[in-house]
């Protein structure tokens, strides 16, 4: 692992994952073989703390985000869009959306707001002042740097 990581601090990155997409296109799995999240499958205890990318948070992720991620992680939910509003009878205590985005994955390319779970978390990490582990994370697809070049990050 790069030592910038070890001196920027290294964020906790979880996905919540409704196993809904195919296993060999899903950017989440693949994070999780290059042990870069960690795949869970309830949100308890003090991951309740953690900041939870949610396209429809009232709030925007911000750099005054960063010291919750540092603390508690940062979670990215893996499922059909379509079932986004039925999760959020929860009300989580900091639920954040991403500013507009353009996807660079090839499902969705050019798209706004289509974001691979890699891109969502890749974001959420440059905006968070994470930028090295964002790297790491876009590093892994053919198509991330091109997701940096699109959203000027």
């Amino acid at each position: 692992m790069p030592t910038d990581i070890i001196r920027e601090n290294k964020p906790n990155v979880f996905c919540l994952h409704y196993k809904e997409c195919d296993p060999k296109k899903c950017t989440a799995i693949k994070l999780k073989r290059f042990n870069l999240l960690k795949i869970i499958n309830k949100i308890k205890g003090n991951l309740r703390n953690s900041v939870i990318l949610n396209p429809s948070a009232s709030k925007e992720i911000s750099i005054n985000d960063r010291k919750l991620i540092l603390k508690y992680g940062l979670i990215v939910i893996d499922c059909s869009w379509n079932k986004l509003p039925n999760l959020w009878n929860s009300n989580f205590l900091h639920d954040r959306k991403l500013p507009p985005l353009i996807a660079a994955n090839p499902t969705n390319y050019g798209v706004w707001e289509k974001l691979s779970s890699a891109e969502a978390l890749a974001a959420a990490l440059f905006i968070t002042k994470f930028k090295t582990y964002a790297d790491l994370i876009l590093s892994k697809f053919s198509w991330g740097i091109q997701f940096k070049n699109l959203n000027n990050f």
